[in-house]
């Protein structure tokens, strides 16, 4: 079955002109792990977004700073080279040198029910986060009590059932432009630890 995991990744990564895609269970985690991988402990983005990326940086410890800024499909974490792109999905779109992240949500391009993907050229980052991605796996080796290393990694795969959807959700796929989402202003709301 995880072969239905690799034939969609290949698949989204060509659609999209990314060397590599790597999907997980959901968006936000493809940003987690993005941010992870590059051990930001700073950046600024849009206060118009949804609730769980400022609930991602608290978790991270990350210091972050919200701007005055409107967005369509995507917006960037400025200082570093990833993107929210939740909420855009078109052929070639793939923008060279960065991290594009990508949801498979409800109300979504490519509505999935849920999933995401990262989409990205470094393929030592790849390596890394594909691994990251499901418990510090590396899925060469089989079964996985085999494997005696592990990075410390997270349960953020998609399955293959949900691979095995997409895939088919993406052959019939046809581009429309971003649909203007307007979300609530997150200077607005305050988030507790504990």
């Amino acid at each position: 079955m995880f072969n239905k995991i690799l034939e969609f990744e290949n698949a989204l990564a060509e659609y999209t002109g990314a060397p590599y895609a790597i999907s997980t269970d959901c968006c936000t985690h493809a940003i987690e792990l993005c941010l992870l991988y590059n051990d930001i402990s700073t950046c600024k983005f849009t206060a118009y977004t949804y609730l769980s990326i400022p609930m991602t940086m608290v978790k991270l410890n990350i210091s972050f700073e919200y701007i005055e800024e409107s967005w369509i499909g995507e917006y960037q974490f400025h200082g570093t080279n990833i993107w929210d792109s939740a909420r855009r999905l078109e052929k070639n779109m793939y923008r060279q040198g960065t991290m594009q992240c990508l949801s498979f949500g409800h109300t979504k391009p490519l509505n999935n029910g849920r999933g995401g993907a990262i989409l990205l050229d470094d393929k030592t980052a790849y390596n890394k986060i594909i691994k990251m991605r499901y418990d510090g796996r590396d899925l060469a080796v089989s079964p996985w009590v085999n494997q005696k290393h592990f990075l410390l990694g997270y349960h953020y795969k998609m399955n293959p059932e949900e691979c095995i959807s997409a895939l088919e959700k993406l052959k019939i796929y046809k581009e429309s432009n971003p649909i203007y989402v307007e979300y609530p202003d997150c200077r607005k709301i305050k988030i507790d630890k504990k």
